[in-house]
């Protein structure tokens, strides 16, 4: 198997970018995206890609975790999206399909502004929040990070006997500022701590909103480890949210071809 490919990474979240729009790659398997993104015999990545060609919108992304299942990645979506620019495809206002439906972004240079689904539930865990972003998320507040092991307490949740079947990911938040956060995230599919996760940052952001009381439009900062985002969106109810866009960097790392 010779792979042309190219790598990406979005505030540290890194994704193998591969152009399938003439179905060439249709018949990779789950053990090829596992071997492709292992960090120490493959490419090493925490998902990859497919860049396919759509009948109506101008492609869509087809995301695999690290360990080959699927679901919508926020920050692999806004790196598909500027991978798709390379390709020709005009991202300054794109639509394309992913799992979980149609998306709409706009790309400006190396920042693309991802819209997300509408939120309409905001449930409550006792203190913690569960919501879905597109994945499933657990939001855990905490008055300091640094006494947090993502690794450990995040597995711990992701496999406790709520969510072993189907995952949750993990998402420990620290308020910084009245409209800034900070966020550390385990990531169900790679089953590891991530520098950064898109639909986490966005699940953090709706809660603490949620958390804090704040209603209409509103603007929150994200730090993660591996950089800053920005979530824009409206509160229109007590757990209703609307035109959610997740705002951040996607750069272009390397390429190459991978042979087998």
């Amino acid at each position: 198997m010779n792979l042309p490919f190219v790598k990406y990474q979005g505030t540290g979240n890194d994704f193998v970018m591969v152009d399938n729009r003439s179905g060439n790659c249709n018949e990779l398997a789950v053990s090829d995206v596992r071997q492709i993104c292992d960090r120490r015999f493959g490419i090493g990545a925490d998902g990859l890609i497919k860049i396919n060609a759509h009948a109506i919108l101008d492609f869509e992304v087809d995301y695999y975790n690290a360990d080959g299942s699927k679901s919508f990645c926020g920050n692999g979506a806004r790196c598909a999206v500027a991978f798709a620019r390379t390709l020709g495809i005009n991202t300054l206002h794109t639509h394309f399909m992913a799992i979980d439906g149609e998306h709409e972004a706009m790309q400006k240079e190396q920042t693309v502004s991802l819209l997300m689904k509408d939120v309409s539930l905001v449930a409550m865990v006792g203190e913690d929040y569960l919501l879905n972003t597109g994945s499933p998320h657990f939001i855990r507040f905490e008055k300091e990070l640094s006494s947090v092991n993502v690794y450990e307490d995040g597995k711990a949740i992701r496999y406790s006997d709520p969510y072993k079947e189907e995952g949750v990911n993990v998402n420990f938040i620290k308020a910084l500022s009245k409209d800034k956060i900070e966020v550390l995230t385990y990531e169900r599919g790679v089953e590891d701590e991530t520098l950064s996760c898109g639909t986490g940052v966005t699940a953090a952001a709706l809660a603490y909103a949620v958390k804090q009381g704040l209603h209409g439009q509103q603007v929150i900062d994200i730090v993660t480890k591996g950089g800053e985002l920005k979530v824009h969106f409206s509160r229109t109810g007590e757990s209703e949210f609307e035109r959610i866009f997740l705002i951040g960097p996607a750069q272009r790392v390397f390429e190459g071809t991978y042979s087998r």
